[in-house]
């Protein structure tokens, strides 16, 4: 069972969140706590969905509008959306490195650009010298 699992009934939703039912129906119809619905219409909450629900009560509690709380509740979801999408990509890298050890071979050209070789080839060698001569900084200038 996960954590966005749509399992929990209104009534159980509300009792858990310390609310009543009709107020879990008036965020729904405002969007603030949508829950997802079953095949006959009837609302079932995830265990998030009753945490925000108490997050909701807590922050109005405090005197913060029901906008306000809105727009909190949608940067959460959207910190939990991306924290989603890193965990994936993190995942997919991973795998890919995983199976291709050693598939990313890289070079520096003679301007500096990263070059890619093919995995069993060798950078042409190069017997150029460079001279540098660090520039002088006049302590006055500081």
């Amino acid at each position: 069972m996960e954590a966005d699992d749509p399992i929990i009934p209104i009534a159980s939703a509300a009792q858990l969140a310390g609310m009543h039912p009709q107020t879990l129906r008036q965020y729904d119809r405002l969007g603030l706590v949508v829950p997802r619905r079953t095949s006959g219409k009837s609302r079932r909450y995830s265990l998030r969905e009753v945490a925000q629900l108490r997050e909701v009560q807590r922050l109005s509690s405090e005197g913060v509008s029901l906008q306000g709380i809105k727009r909190v509740l949608e940067l959460e979801n959207e910190v939990v959306a991306l924290r989603t999408r890193v965990r994936q990509l993190e995942t997919a890298l991973a795998n890919e490195l995983l199976s291709r050890p050693g598939a990313r071979v890289f070079a520096s050209s003679t301007q500096g650009d990263v070059v890619p070789l093919r995995h069993g080839t060798r950078a042409a060698r190069r017997t150029e010298l460079m001279v540098w001569r660090p520039v002088a900084i006049d302590p006055d200038e500081e």
